[in-house]
Parts: C-alpha cells; structure tokens; sequence
C-alpha cells in the first residue's frame, strides 16, 4: 500500500489534491451539513478546506498524513472538546459524522491507504496583517497563559495518546538537519549549529520536570495560528498539541516578535500564571530549539533554500549568545553579516 500523502513532486503534488478533494467530497456525505461550497486551504501536514453552510456556519475539513494515527487524532479532539468547556477560551472543535464518529477512513484510489478524515468547528477571526498593536501581544500572552491553565485541569482518558515535544524528538529532528544543512550553512554555521544542540540537550536534561512547568501545549502557536476579532486572540490548528514545557509553547511565538513584544508577551501570560523562578534562561534555550527544529522542518524542500540562507545572520547572532551563556531573548542583537 502506498501512502496517500505523497507531493516531493510538482506531479505527486497534483495528483495528491485531485485525490484528496475527492476523498473530502466523499467525507461530506458522512456529515448532516447543507454545505454550499467547499474551498481548498492548504497543504502541510494535513490538506485542508473551509466548508461553508447554509444554516450552521463554516467548518474546517482536514485529510490527515500518516504523522498521527487516528488514536491521537482523536486524542486532539478528546482535549479540544474539554477546553471548550470554559468560558475563557474559544477554540476549535469536532464535529461527530452521522454515526457519531469523529474520526472517518474515507476510501480512496486502489493501492493507497484509506486517510483519516475530521471535520472542525470553524473559529471565527482574521490573521494578524502588519505590526501586533501592543493590547494584541499582550493578550496574545494572556490567551496562552490560560491555554496553559485550562490544559492542567484536563483528565486524560485511558486511550489519550500525544507526542512529547522534548529532547527525543529534538534529537530525531536534528539528525534529519544533516543531510541537507550544506544548502544554507558554512561549516563555521553547522559546528555553530551542532554545539548548540549539544547545550540544548544537556540543558533538557537537567530541567526540572512538574505539573507547573510541563503538560499539555498547542506545539505550534504562532501567529498563524492566531486568529483574532479586534483585539481579541484565538488559537486555531492544535494538530500538533502533545506534551512538553509550556515555555516551549511560549518560544515557539517570541521567535517572531520583537524583544519589546516579547516582554509583553510575558507580562500578559503571568497575568494568569506566575512563570517559574529563572525562566528567562530556559525560555531562551526553548527560543533556540524552536528555532533550530524549524530548520531542520524546513531543510529539506529547495523552495526555502533562498530563505533560510537570509534568516542565517539573525539565527546564527542568536546561537552565538546563548552558547556564551548571554541573555538575549528581551534584548535588541546586532546580525552576525
């Protein structure tokens, strides 16, 4: 059986979306909607379309990879039906098929497996274009902080199952970075690079390991998975939720924003939940594992070659600072070149 997933060419590209719009359309069947139109979003780790209603809103119709098993997949949806349950938060949410299943097989060409499909409550709001105002970052932090809190109180059901976002999958990310780091790194970069995955990993370590620094996270909370009315943050796409430090889920969103934004950030989130005694230190080695496991994401596909190479003299000023042990993360760094 061949994977469904498969576009690592223009050619696998297309056929991949012909063969998924027909396995969406398919799943639509399995859904009491009075759906009007169905419109493709994107293609990363699931292939995604917004479906419009007549009567009840929009919805989010994901084709999932292999990545997950559909274990997990229904583990996602198990914690985002629980965080609904507060008044605080406003966050996708599963949409059960006619039979009361939320997670579909759907049929497709012979010779491929059989995707699973879910279907989401669409969250309302638009993508921050432009510069954050200031009252958007700081409740951009206040969001999270509560994402945090609510996560905490959360009981796992027997068959809940999320990756853990920690030093073993670092390792496994970083070895993938190899292959290809020759295509944005000189080899003055690449020891750079090396030694401070070296730090990370002896700093996880040694990282205390509680119920108040470590739980339940989004895994991906950056701006493009905020959507916002006004002022107003709320998280969307939680593909990626699983276990690991909540300053992990912090750095993944600083890594964007300015060090004056990053203290806003701050501020807003220990409006909600007071952040350990010297987190500034573990939040920046948290800044450069995010950081260091973008790239190695990234590496390999030619089509961000170009834009790898220009983020170096940012990223590699970063990594120089935390292998001296320099506190970077509130302060403006000069690029290395």
């Amino acid at each position: 059986m061949m994977e469904f997933f498969q576009y690592d060419t223009d050619e696998n590209r297309r056929s991949l979306l012909a063969r998924a719009r027909k396995v969406a359309l398919s799943a639509l069947q399995q859904y009491d909607l009075e759906w009007e139109r169905i419109q493709f979003i994107q293609l990363s780790d699931t292939i995604t379309y917004k479906i419009e209603t007549s009567t009840t809103g929009c919805y989010l119709l994901r084709i999932h990879s292999a990545r997950l098993c559909k274990e997990e997949i229904a583990s996602e949806l198990a914690l985002l039906h629980a965080l609904n349950k507060s008044s605080e938060l406003n966050v996708p949410e599963g949409l059960a098929s006619c039979n009361g299943t939320y997670v579909l097989e759907i049929g497709t060409e012979e010779g491929y497996r059989h995707p699973c499909v879910t279907m989401m409550r669409w969250v309302e709001g638009d993508h921050a274009s432009g510069k954050l105002s200031d009252s958007c970052v700081y409740n951009v932090g206040v969001m999270m902080g509560r994402l945090h809190h609510e996560a905490t109180s959360f009981a796992p059901p027997a068959n809940f199952v999320r990756p853990e976002w920690g030093s073993d999958h670092f390792s496994r990310e970083f070895t993938k970075l190899e292959p290809y780091h020759t295509r944005f790194l000189s080899n003055e970069g690449w020891e750079l690079y090396q030694d401070a995955a070296q730090k990370i990993l002896s700093e996880l370590a040694v990282m205390e390991h509680s119920d108040q620094n470590y739980g339940l996270i989004h895994g991906d909370l950056h701006t493009g998975n905020i959507v916002f009315t006004e002022d107003h943050p709320y998280p969307i796409d939680f593909g990626r939720c699983g276990y690991g430090y909540y300053l992990y889920d912090m750095a993944g969103l600083l890594l964007e924003l300015n060090p004056k934004q990053r203290g806003m950030v701050i501020q807003g989130y220990e409006s909600v939940r007071q952040l350990e005694p010297g987190y500034i230190r573990h939040l920046e080695c948290f800044f450069v594992m995010f950081m260091i496991e973008n790239y190695c994401h990234h590496a390999s596909d030619p089509r961000e070659t170009s834009g790898l190479i220009d983020e170096q003299k940012y990223a590699q000023a970063y990594i120089r600072e935390y292998l001296c042990g320099h506190s970077f993360l509130l302060e403006v760094i000069e690029p290395l070149f």
